[in-house]
């Protein structure tokens, strides 16, 4: 896990889940499936890796074990508060706690905890990627240099995270060196809206098709992306995740 910064908790509103059932279901499947936490006290750089033993919502709290470190107990326990990261299923996700205090859980020490009202389930781009309709693409429209004719080209995406977009260059016009910038794309995500972005080259791969044509795929980093079009990708990613899991459930 990278480290856990104060900050990054004030900064993620738009990844924010405030619902208290959807709350409780996260902590209980990575209690389920016993997902280390790093636990740091407000302000200090000491970390207790933790998991939880128990969740009850009835009582609003849940149940942390304790750490191996009596004095690192101590503090926490003093602490006027905690932040706490973990991932579930590649996500990461971070809460606040305003106080941990003592408890016994059948018949061990721990410690308990209110369950947060809300918590950040921030699904970043070297994680999580969600492919795009292949039957209806989403289109990107790039414009393109001056020696190319000028003008705009619309691309369709392969893939989209909050990190990025692979885009599906079929003809070969773009320029695909690391590095490249893209700048004033448009992405049209259905039933959202338009985001305007710049497009960075990180990688790019040609891939051979069944009719044995030369397909290329270019992975681009979002630059300089505004809050509100962030926004609008992650709202269009819950989207494609819902109609999936809707699927899946045999729903769709």
């Amino acid at each position: 896990m990278q480290a856990i910064h104060d900050a990054e908790l004030e900064n993620w509103h738009d990844y924010e889940v405030g619902s208290r059932r959807e709350i409780v279901a996260l902590l209980r499947q990575i209690e389920e499936k016993k997902q280390l936490i790093r636990m740091k006290i407000k302000g200090e750089a000491d970390v207790c890796v933790t998991s939880i033993l128990e969740v009850d919502p009835d009582s609003g709290q849940f149940i942390l074990d304790r750490s191996i470190n009596r004095e690192q107990n101590e503090r926490i326990v003093n602490a006027r508060g905690v932040t706490c990261e973990t991932y579930l299923d590649k996500i990461r996700i971070l809460f606040s706690l305003g106080s941990v205090h003592d408890t016994v859980h059948e018949g061990t020490a721990a410690l308990v905890a209110d369950i947060p009202e809300t918590l950040i389930r921030l699904q970043r781009r070297e994680f999580y990627r969600m492919p795009t309709p292949v039957t209806n693409p989403v289109p990107a429209v790039v414009p393109m240099p001056f020696e190319l004719g000028g003008g705009n080209t619309t691309f369709p995406l392969a893939d989209i995270s909050c990190g990025g977009v692979a885009l599906l260059d079929n003809k070969m016009l773009l320029n695909s060196t690391v590095g490249q910038i893209f700048t004033g794309c448009r992405i049209d995500l259905p039933e959202i809206g338009t985001v305007t972005t710049s497009l960075q080259v990180r990688n790019s791969l040609d891939v051979t098709m069944l009719n044995n044509k030369t397909s290329r795929r270019i992975g681009c980093m979002f630059v300089d992306i505004s809050r509100g079009n962030m926004a609008a990708v992650q709202r269009y990613i819950t989207r494609l995740e819902r109609e999936r899991n809707a699927k899946l459930a045999g729903l769709g």
